[in-house]
């Protein structure tokens, strides 16, 4: 399934006990499948994304089990699968309007939303116009009062780029590994006011897109150098400039050809459950 999402009015992706959450809704929305069809326990998602933080290519599967024969209006192909498109309007019709499931197909055989990906994308919007944000653009542009250097900024994103232990650009847990490839951090001046940078990695570790436009930020005002993300990434010791959520956007995630999803799956599980 493709999901978009405007994360401005969730406490994030993952399901939590009393709160509006992006995956809350869409298994409940799920749950009211034709009857006769399993009832999806959890959907795996290709990247929880935070609170604020919104979606335009999210990727989500869930298992479910072929319907027996055919229930309702709905047309059921003879695996027992229902007409996806005619799904996917009805799951709509459920889903409140920041919420959208953009199309659904039966998956390839080895194929996981989060393990067989081999890329993700964002985008992080900032704004250095002297007034701030334009009204129509604050839900998902950040809002800077100094003007901003996209050779600045660039200068020191080239020396993050590649594989490294990103533990200084992370917030920590228990279990899994800070290594990431980044393949991509490109600022670009999009307006007079408007910049974006595209950031793309084989994946993130938690905050770690919102941690690295914090510290290029600083870069791009003055109030650091071109060599200081460099040293923080070299210390291991995370920094305190984590930029906020709303400028942030999941834009896409990418996948191997079919027959090498399910290799894909598996080396990755062995290396994000690595202690």
């Amino acid at each position: 399934m493709d999901v978009s999402y405007d994360g401005t009015d969730f406490s994030g992706w993952a399901r939590q006990p009393g709160r509006r959450t992006v995956q809350g809704l869409l298994e409940e929305a799920l749950r009211k499948q034709p009857p006769g069809a399993s009832v999806p326990k959890s959907v795996v998602v290709a990247g929880r994304t935070d609170a604020g933080v919104h979606a335009t290519g999210q990727v989500v599967h869930v298992d479910v089990v072929p319907l027996a024969e055919p229930s309702g209006r709905i047309p059921v192909s003879p695996e027992g699968i229902p007409d996806l498109t005619r799904m996917v309007g009805r799951w709509n019709r459920l889903l409140p309007g920041d919420v959208r499931v953009l199309g659904a197909r039966v998956a390839p055989d080895g194929f996981d939303a989060r393990f067989s990906a081999i890329r993700r994308h964002y985008r992080y919007r900032v704004s250095d116009a002297p007034w701030g944000v334009d009204p129509l653009r604050r839900h998902d542009t950040l809002a800077w009062n100094r003007p901003l250097s996209t050779d600045a900024m660039n200068a020191a994103a080239a020396d993050l780029l590649g594989l490294h232990d990103f533990a200084a650009y992370c917030k920590q847990r228990e279990t899994g590994t800070t290594i990431r490839e980044l393949q991509r951090l490109e600022w670009e001046r999009v307006d007079e006011h408007l910049l974006e940078v595209r950031v793309s990695a084989d994946a993130f570790c938690h905050s770690m897109v919102r941690s690295l436009v914090g510290v290029l930020l600083l870069v791009g005002d003055g109030r650091r150098t071109d060599e200081w993300p460099s040293k923080v990434l070299e210390s291991g010791i995370r920094d305190s400039a984590v930029a906020p959520a709303h400028g942030l956007t999941l834009l896409g995630v990418d996948y191997p050809p079919d027959e090498e999803l399910a290799a894909r799956a598996e080396q990755t599980r062995n290396v994000r459950t690595a202690p």
